[in-house]
């Protein structure tokens, strides 16, 4: 995947430049989705896409250092920040499932205690 697609304005194109900038795209543009969602609920919020496209990112980021350029500043880098994102989109899917399931359950019990009285 190191072969030349094209050249262009003195930037050499390979598919694995092209993965590398996807990732850019995708870690870069967190903050753009962020930003939106923060100007949309009129305070600061981090949407669960944010750690999607972080993963996402560093992933391709990831694949992009250690087969296409075989970088070791370029893997520690983007490294870390994978698990990070990660841990965090956890915690963000198990914070979602608790709030469904109290909003469930709140909305039942009143049916529970007409029925039981």
């Amino acid at each position: 995947m190191n072969e030349v697609w094209f050249q262009t304005l003195g930037v050499t194109v390979t598919p694995w430049k092209l993965v590398g900038y996807l990732g850019v795209v995708l870690f870069a543009g967190r903050w753009f989705v962020q930003m939106w969602y923060s100007r949309w609920h009129g305070r600061p919020v981090l949407p669960t896409v944010f750690w999607v496209m972080s993963i996402s990112g560093s992933v391709l980021l990831l694949g992009y250092f250690t087969f296409g350029k075989n970088d070791s500043v370029g893997i520690l880098s983007n490294l870390f920040p994978v698990w990070v994102s990660g841990y965090n989109l956890i915690l963000d899917l198990r914070h979602k499932r608790a709030r469904r399931g109290a909003v469930a359950g709140k909305s039942e019990a009143p049916r529970g205690a007409a029925a039981g009285g």
